[in-house]
């Protein structure tokens, strides 16, 4: 446990020291990598202000993705969700969920979200007691929904930015925030109790149910243009998402434009068709100014040669 935590710290400096003087060394490693490239590699775009280590992000990522994943982890999901049936499945997940409930609740707290929070402790009694050490989700049951929160989120609340994009060996995408996030949720009780091959059950139960989730979303990866930079947009649009609990994607429309909306709406469906029709008509029916100017001329100047007419006939 000591030696885990003294390497978790130590990826957490060096990455912070790496993301001071990325900005220094970006174009340099963007030329070095687009040397090394063969022909027909894409060359790789270093414009993202959130990937300065993109060129040393790409080479993990297909260590990650062509090796790790392919000739291990994949094999090991393909075989787990094979083997293990479901409801086994989904008591180990709701135990591992119900391990985190104390750190949801912490992060809760420390968000202002009062509510969430004692949701979050509730479930935890009543899933640790009635629900048997969390196997079933009786919570949910009844009507008390998960409140996930981790502390990487309780940061971005309070300001602090996610810092580079980091493609970590084994561990996939990450940020120095939310890696810090993490590390610091693992001492939050019970977890921080969990020693040996407990701790690395848990851990790995959370890594192949995560890989699981993922099977039906590899043709679209094959698919995607380019993978590196779909899985690194994928990340943190989820990540925005959580921090945001869900309210990055919506686009602020105000009161009048919903009014407009609705009366154009409206007018479709045929409802306010009979009054839009009379209005027009009324706007033909009734002369404009540059009209009624018109219709004065023309009897003016009817006048003027009726009084030609009758001097001649004098």
């Amino acid at each position: 446990m000591e030696l885990s935590k003294s390497l978790a710290t130590g990826l957490i400096i060096a990455a912070s020291l790496l993301g001071g003087c990325a900005s220094n060394h970006t174009q340099d490693q963007a030329q070095a990598y687009s040397q090394d490239a063969g022909a027909n590699q894409a060359v790789v775009d270093t414009s993202d202000p959130r990937d300065p280590l993109e060129s040393v992000n790409r080479e993990i990522w297909d260590f990650n993705w062509d090796v790790l994943d392919a000739y291990i982890l994949r094999p090991i999901t393909v075989t787990y969700v094979t083997v293990m049936p479901q409801p086994a499945r989904t008591g180990l997940v709701n135990i591992t969920d119900n391990l985190q409930e104390p750190a949801n609740f912490l992060n809760n707290m420390f968000q202002g979200k009062v509510d969430d929070g004692l949701d979050s402790l509730a479930r935890f009694l009543i899933n640790t007691t009635v629900g048997l050490v969390g196997t079933f989700d009786v919570a949910s049951k009844i009507g008390i929904e998960r409140k996930r929160e981790q502390f990487g989120e309780t940061l971005a609340v309070w300001g602090l930015d996610t810092g580079p994009f980091l493609m970590l060996p084994f561990l996939g995408p990450s940020d120095p925030r939310s890696f810090t996030g993490d590390y610091v949720d693992g001492f939050a009780f019970p977890m921080s109790l969990l020693e040996g091959s407990v701790n690395l059950a848990r851990i790995g139960i959370s890594v192949l149910e995560t890989r699981a989730q993922l099977l039906d979303q590899e043709a679209q990866l094959e698919q995607s243009v380019d993978d590196y930079a779909f899985v690194k947009n994928a990340y943190f649009e989820n990540l925005e998402f959580r921090v945001t609990d869900g309210k990055s994607g919506d686009k602020a429309i105000n009161d009048e434009q919903l009014d407009d909306f609705a009366d154009f709406e409206a007018m479709l469906e045929g409802n306010d068709f009979d009054s839009y029709e009379e209005s027009s008509e009324e706007a033909v029916d009734e002369p404009t100014d540059s009209e009624d100017t018109s219709a004065d001329g023309s009897e003016k100047a009817k006048l003027k040669e009726k009084d030609a007419k009758s001097k001649d006939g004098k």
